[in-house]
């Protein structure tokens, strides 16, 4: 086992197996999570649970979050005590999808205590975060990135993208395009089948040609299979959704498509699907058509 002690504060979908992921690799791992039961969950596999993120803060050299949204980290890293509980030099990896504004935010406070601060927000999905084949987006300083590329290692692929907040603007454009694609897929699917076709023989026969992505082999497939038990679920894409937009606004961009998905996906989330998939976007579309809603 190795001697870096790690804290890892969001056991949820995606916190559990990059947790269980660190543990494999040998290290210390404290977690901790709003419902314990989640956290326990991980007792089998070498974790120590934590009753409180302070607790599981004690000590750590390299803090984990991957948390509901900004004011969860916030009120996790400043209201409950762990900014505090960290000593100067320990690390904050935070790979919860959130602003870049907030990100740069916690980034300054954790500095003026001697913390540093990485926003690392994750594309791959369970799956990725199962297997250690995450995309990791990172903002911040290259030197302390570099520092704990052994800790990383076991969750992913790193990129160093820029300053802090632009792991986040990488999470953000990365959400844009899964969300334009899923609708787009969805779309092609409803066209085809509408024509006389197969969805799943349509999906084939264009699979390796320019239309080819992730999205289109395994949210197409779920598509065909009607399975959307969440990997990423449609309130959180929804979530995504606003973030962008709003930094775009902040940039004085307009960006069309993006707000077309999204008014879209907030319909869905409305009418009950926020717990779904966000590929089962499809179901809100076979709904919109089925009903003449054009």
């Amino acid at each position: 086992m190795t001697t870096t002690k790690i804290a890892f504060l969001g056991t949820g979908l995606m916190g559990a197996p990059m947790a269980r992921r660190l543990l494999g690799a040998g290290f210390a791992v404290t977690v901790w999570n709003r419902d314990h039961s989640k956290a326990e969950a991980l007792i089998a596999d070498g974790a120590t649970v934590a009753a409180t993120p302070v607790e599981a803060a004690k000590g750590a050299a390299v803090l984990f979050t991957m948390l509901t949204n900004g004011g969860a980290v916030t009120e996790v890293l400043f209201g409950s005590g762990v900014a505090e509980a960290l000593e100067p030099g320990a690390v904050v990896v935070d790979n919860s999808s959130i602003s870049p504004a907030v990100a740069r935010d916690h980034a300054a406070k954790l500095a003026e205590r001697g913390i540093h601060h990485i926003d690392a927000p994750v594309s791959g999905g369970v799956v990725g975060a199962a297997a250690g084949t995450l995309a990791i987006m990172a903002g911040g300083e290259a030197a302390v990135i570099d520092s704990i590329k052994e800790v990383l290692a076991p969750l992913g692929r790193v990129t160093h993208v820029g300053p802090s907040g632009t792991g986040q603007l990488a999470k953000l454009g990365n959400q844009q395009i899964v969300a334009v694609t899923i609708g787009a897929v969805a779309e092609a699917m409803l066209l085809v089948e509408a024509g006389g076709g197969s969805r799943e023989a349509f999906r084939a026969a264009i699979r390796g040609g320019f239309a080819e992505s992730r999205i289109l082999e395994l949210h197409g497939q779920r598509m065909i299979d009607r399975n959307f038990e969440p990997g990423g679920t449609s309130r959180n894409q929804l979530k995504d959704l606003d973030t962008i937009l709003d930094t775009a606004r902040s940039l004085s961009l307009s960006l069309p498509l993006t707000e077309a998905v999204r008014a879209e996906f907030a319909d869905f989330v409305a009418s009950g699907g926020a717990e779904k998939d966000h590929s089962g976007l499809l179901l809100h579309l076979e709904e919109k058509n089925a009903h003449g809603k054009v």
